[in-house]
């Protein structure tokens, strides 16, 4: 789990073209577009960049990214049938492999114009990402991350999924330790400087429950509400935490 400083140099170039996927889609995210066509744009980009999207083929997964709109906490594959409309809220979550290393992070985005209540979700599980990151330090515990995520959203009236979590990442795009959005101070997996994690807090407007659907990885709120995604892929070290999917 300890990464030498050249592994961590391969993490921060793979990690940055995974930063400019995002900064590159930006634009393309209106009212009137396709998950596919949008998941065709990152395509073409991770591999313009000389890196393969790690998602496409993983455990038969079939698409570059996992765009989930609306109600869909996670893991939505691309469709010509899934539309953007104005007011929608959409995630997308979305990694490359290059020189053998994973990089990893997902952003919620603003169809046009959209409610307050939407902003503000996307905002605080921003918000959740940042409060967890701050205890991401060498001497800590994963459990500090995970109360410090689980207390933010819930002191801003939402809830934290937990059937999903955040994950260690590198020579793999999935590596322990597990990170869960929810938890108890002081408890888990000791932190040590070198260790990368996906940090990921899966927020909901309403219950915390959700459901899966049949194709086995679309994954929605089970009351319909609101969910909303924000990922970096960060290094751990003595200090504060460098987050790596950054430009």
């Amino acid at each position: 789990m300890i990464k030498t400083e050249k592994e961590i140099q391969k993490m921060r170039a793979v990690c940055k073209i995974v930063a400019l996927a995002h900064k590159h889609i930006e634009r393309f995210i209106k009212a009137g577009v396709t998950t596919e066509y949008l998941d065709n744009e990152l395509e073409k980009f991770i591999l313009s960049q000389g890196a393969k999207p790690n998602f496409k083929n993983y455990r038969k997964y079939p698409k570059t990214a996992c765009i989930s709109v609306n109600d869909v906490v996670v893991h939505g594959i691309p469709s010509e049938k899934t539309i953007l409309n104005d007011g929608d809220i959409v995630s997308i979550d979305v990694g490359a492999v290059k020189d053998g290393y994973h990089g990893d992070a997902a952003r919620t985005y603003a169809v046009g114009v959209i409610e307050e209540k939407k902003q503000k979700l996307i905002d605080i599980t921003k918000e959740c990402f940042f409060k967890g990151m701050e205890q991401a330090r060498a001497g800590r515990r994963i459990g500090d991350i995970s109360e410090s995520v689980q207390k933010h959203a819930e002191q801003n009236g939402f809830s934290v999924v937990r059937s999903l979590t955040g994950h260690g990442i590198g020579k793999k795009l999935h590596e322990d330790p597990s990170v869960p959005n929810f938890g108890k101070s002081g408890t888990g997996t000791l932190l040590k400087s070198g260790m990368t994690l996906a940090i990921e807090p899966m927020i909901n407007e309403g219950t915390f429950h959700v459901i899966f659907e049949s194709d086995g990885w679309t994954c929605r709120t089970e009351d319909g509400k609101l969910s909303a995604h924000y990922e970096e892929t960060v290094l751990v070290t003595n200090g504060d935490a460098e987050i790596l999917t950054t430009i």
